[in-house]
């Protein structure tokens, strides 16, 4: 599967959508079950290096597990560039706390901390996944970059410690086909500190197809759960096999890291694509309001009844990201629009 778009990054440029040259790996997993081998299948047998600390997703004696990623950047805005407005943050909040009482963001920059602070003041219940965003260091520049989103992390989670539930640090920096890899040993010592740093729970998230293979074992045993993404859309998967691919993925995952706990950290349908480029090629599903409201039905019937912990990608489309071109597939991920919009999926169930 070639690289996705960058989410929620503090450096001002973002990449165009999955723009990296597939692999063979990564097209094997684009059109079939995946690339593992069966050493990669083979359960896991070592234990964690540290002693996990537990994830707790209920909140007043309700599960809290049917989470959602969130974005807060509108049309104009981006990270690095021009930020939401106390009043748009306020009514993002209007529009999720209703129906999600567990959210991820993925940097620990200013406007992080500005929804950590309203969750604090307006939405007490609601509990955040807080990124650290981790990129190559091929300069000083990024090697700073990559200490400012640690040390503020590591800080927003102690100064908010009834809103961050947890702490992720790096997004998809160790699959095959992202174009923001960085050695193994580099994440794992950013892991360690961010876990001496602070007393909640710490991960990284990556693509499922990482989390398969032997070399996932070393970045595993230093996290206390592992976040999962599966995309079936961007893996070949028509909709009316989409939720069978992602239960396959889940059950993939955990027969590789047996005991575990799992959360599903990505996994959406997406409402636009464009037949340009990599998800011309790659994806077979048709894009759609009504197909998004059948996977994310789908799901939450499952997520609901067997207690799997997910965030659906994601809460609003997101119009700064990928190439130019208006259908390009990583704007049109969002249950709402980017003007909130609701979309078909909000319309017909909580």
């Amino acid at each position: 599967m070639p690289a996705r778009s960058r989410l929620h990054t503090p450096r001002p440029a973002p990449r165009t959508a999955r723009s990296l040259p597939l692999s063979a790996c990564a097209l094997l997993v684009a059109f079939s079950a995946g690339c593992a081998t069966p050493a990669a299948s083979a359960p896991r047998t070592t234990k964690p290096a540290v002693a996990p600390r537990p994830l707790s997703l209920h909140a007043g004696g309700r599960w809290i597990g049917n989470g959602v990623a969130y974005g807060p950047y509108r049309d104009g805005q981006r990270p690095g560039g021009p930020a939401p407005t106390p009043a748009q943050l306020r009514e993002d909040l209007a529009l999720l706390r209703p129906r999600w009482s567990l959210w991820r963001l993925y940097n620990a920059d200013a406007t992080s901390e500005a929804v950590l602070r309203l969750v604090r003041s307006e939405a007490a219940g609601v509990r955040i996944i807080l990124g650290a965003w981790i990129a190559p260091e091929t300069s000083p520049e990024a090697r700073a970059a990559n200490r400012s989103e640690v040390a503020a992390v590591i800080r927003m989670a102690n100064a908010y410690p009834d809103v961050v539930l947890a702490i992720n640090v790096g997004n998809e920096t160790q699959v095959s086909w992202t174009d923001h890899k960085v050695p193994a040993d580099l994440l794992v010592g950013y892991l360690r500190e961010v876990r001496a740093g602070t007393s909640v729970p710490v991960t990284t998230a990556d693509d499922f197809s990482f989390w398969v293979t032997p070399e996932s074992d070393a970045v595993a045993r230093e996290v206390d759960f592992l976040m999962v993404h599966a995309y079936a859309m961007w893996n070949g998967q028509p909709l009316e096999r989409a939720f069978a691919f992602t239960e396959e993925k889940y059950a993939e995952v955990g027969k590789r890291h047996p005991g575990r706990t799992l959360i599903l950290g990505e996994l959406g349908w997406a409402t636009r694509k464009s037949d340009q480029g990599d998800q011309g090629k790659l994806i077979k599903g048709e894009p759609g309001e009504e197909q998004q409201r059948v996977f994310r039905e789908q799901l939450l019937a499952w997520t609901t009844r067997a207690h799997v912990a997910n965030l659906f990608f994601e809460a609003f489309d997101e119009n700064w990201k990928g190439g130019p071109h208006p259908d390009e597939v990583e704007k049109h991920w969002g249950l709402f629009r980017a003007d909130r919009a609701p979309k078909k999926a909000m319309l017909d169930t909580p």
